[in-house]
């Protein structure tokens, strides 16, 4: 059990997930966001490869991207969505990259045309999207940037477990001081939460709910001690490990604005969409 002095010796961190998909003529808002979280005032999107199903979270995180890129076979997947619609939503791709093992000839030309930059990387021993991170961060003359990748949970359980990993992999730093990552898939949202004590508003007053009720904290890599405030059933320095207990299934509570959770360790948190 954790004493208050050691509790106060916690790094707090904000969370403030809704600018992501926020529609981007609220500007008020996004500004009062943007003071709370850098994600807000712009990020770099990543579509993995991937079906995209969910359109209208897709579309919001498009246009308040600052810098949008596909991992290799993320380009037929926004070809294919846009098509379906008969739109040109994506036209405006900044970059490919990968090995290119999984880009269609077809979707390469068509994007081509459209001023799209094509990067082939035949580096084996990194992943797509381990080469697009690798790629926002070297090229970033502003410092940290966020990036929110888009398709990563789904099919085959490898390739999930790796978008996880690659979560870990690019956030070693204890307070994300190369930038936050967020994991957007059909039906969710996913982050890492550090170390330290975290309030994460799910919940705007006056505007539509993004998120659904159920949310996860699941600890991945190693045990942790957790506490929760603002779920149905919140828990006080309640160690959690795989193969041991863990908390899935909960649910936000329909009057909780921000959900605090403090955490000894690094622990995944995940939040369900609303409309998914």
């Amino acid at each position: 059990m954790q004493s208050d002095a050691t509790r106060q010796d916690l790094p707090v961190f904000k969370w403030q997930p809704i600018a992501l998909v926020r529609p981007p003529q609220d500007a008020d808002r996004a500004a009062e966001a943007a003071a709370a979280t850098p994600a807000a005032a712009g990020f770099a999107l990543v579509i993995l490869n991937q079906p995209l199903t969910h359109l209208g979270v897709t579309r919001r995180l498009w246009n308040n991207a600052s810098l949008r890129i596909a991992a290799d076979g993320g380009a037929n997947c926004l070809y294919d969505a846009a098509a379906q619609h008969g739109h040109n939503w994506f036209d405006d791709l900044a970059l490919i990259i990968g090995d290119l093992d999984s880009l269609r000839p077809s979707v390469r030309a068509y994007f081509e045309t459209r001023s799209t930059r094509v990067v082939h990387d035949p580096d084996q021993y990194s992943t797509d999207f381990g080469k697009a991170v690798q790629h926002i961060r070297s090229g970033s003359s502003a410092g940290a940037v966020d990036i929110v990748a888009l398709g990563g949970l789904g099919g085959r359980v490898d390739q999930g477990l790796s978008q996880l990993h690659h979560l870990f992999l690019f956030q070693a730093d204890a307070a994300y001081a190369a930038g936050r990552m967020y994991l957007f898939s059909g039906e969710s949202l996913t982050f890492l939460l550090k170390a330290g004590r975290h309030r994460i508003r799910v919940r705007e007053e006056g505007e539509e709910d993004v998120f659904g009720k159920y949310v996860g904290i699941l600890p991945v890599r190693e045990p942790s001690v957790i506490t929760t405030r603002g779920l149905e059933w919140d828990v006080q320095d309640w160690e959690t490990e795989f193969g041991g207990q863990v908390s899935t299934s909960n649910h936000v509570l329909p009057e909780t604005r921000v959900v605090e959770v403090e955490t000894s360790r690094d622990v995944l948190f995940t939040i369900a969409l609303k409309d998914a």
